[in-house]
């Protein structure tokens, strides 16, 4: 895909690109600022040869004043998402507590797994399927 933006880019022209530029920008500034463990380093090669292909087509001012809106609309995106899970959190505070908890007991496994990983003939204890109130003392 990211070849035939490309392509469309050169194809277009200096002088039609303009209403476009945005668009084809969009996927690129995306992957540039993933930040995925499995990320493909060609692909990120890829989107910085065609944002300099780019800035050569179009001219810097162009790509810059382009390239800032992109920029500002992804850190609009993320602030607005950011404040919905906090919205939701205060509104369905029940829904919130579970995510935690299931946040906590994943990272609590992942904590395990990469000890287990580590060390190998360290075993990790596993939760047990008693509850802390199953071990209270009752009259």
């Amino acid at each position: 895909i990211f070849k035939f933006l490309g392509a469309i880019s050169v194809d277009l022209g200096k002088d039609r690109i303009g209403p476009y530029l945005p668009t084809i920008l969009t996927p690129l500034y995306r992957e540039l600022n993933s930040n995925y463990a499995e990320q493909d380093p060609t692909l990120k090669n890829l989107s910085q040869e065609i944002i300099e292909l780019l800035k050569k087509l179009v001219g810097l001012e162009v790509f810059s004043l382009a390239f800032s809106s992109v920029q500002k609309q992804a850190s609009q995106k993320r602030a607005m998402r950011k404040k919905q899970r906090a919205l939701q959190a205060v509104a369905n505070p029940d829904i919130a507590a579970r995510k935690k908890l299931k946040r906590h007991k994943n990272k609590a496994e992942t904590r395990k797994r990469k000890i287990e990983f580590l060390r190998p003939a360290y075993k990790a204890k596993r939760p047990r399927s008693h509850a802390l109130k199953d071990l209270a003392m009752v009259e």
